[in-house]
């Protein structure tokens, strides 16, 4: 990531697709919130989680502007590794619930519960990795866009998935451990993908 972001941030077209890049993959996490959402038990932490992630989605849409460049869609043409950038989050899924389904036998609301608090959890140890160096790269280049209020909400993500982690087995750390290996995978073919699109 430390050739990526300079050059991107330093090309105005690159950079109003890498922040709709991330726009879409908060959008895509902020919808699969919401779909595992029980209609009845759902919790003010879950719902609050939701719609953070959709608010980030949101911003990071709105920081496009201070590049000048309009991206009207999240369609390929105005994404950065637009195929690996869909297939990221959609595939961490597949991969934790095959992994709940052989290890723990669990299936329907228990199995999207349970996905939820393992693939958000792998996401927010990401995104506090990820959102910190993208501030320092945009400091260093003296932009003006910023996630600082993005980084600041992430934190508090992590700690609160944590918690409910803690209530959700006592196994816990083996079981989010997992997860973070299976997004660790994805997320090193989203940057040899980028890298590949930047031909770096």
């Amino acid at each position: 990531m430390n050739k990526i972001l300079p050059t991107i941030i330093a090309d105005n077209q690159l950079h109003s697709r890498w922040l709709n890049t991330l726009s879409l993959m908060e959008n895509t996490g902020a919808r699969k919130i919401s779909a595992s959402e029980d209609p009845l038990t759902v919790t003010y932490i879950i719902l609050k989680h939701a719609a953070e992630e959709h608010r980030h989605a949101f911003y990071l849409k709105k920081q496009l502007e201070k590049t000048g460049v309009t991206l009207p869609t999240y369609a390929a043409e105005y994404l950065l590794a637009p195929g690996s950038s869909k297939y990221y989050l959609n595939q961490l899924d597949v991969d934790v619930c095959r992994y709940l389904k052989n290890e723990l036998n669990l299936k329907g609301a228990e199995l999207r519960f349970a996905a939820y608090l393992l693939v958000t959890y792998a996401i927010e140890v990401r995104a506090d990795e990820l959102y910190p160096v993208y501030q320092d790269a945009l400091d260093e280049a003296g932009s003006k866009v910023n996630v600082k209020s993005i980084i600041l909400e992430e934190e508090g993500h992590l700690e609160e998935m944590i918690n409910q982690l803690q209530h959700f087995s006592p196994q816990w750390e083996l079981h989010a451990q997992k997860a973070v290996e299976f997004e660790t995978k994805l997320f090193n073919q989203w940057v040899e993908q980028l890298g590949k699109e930047l031909a770096l």
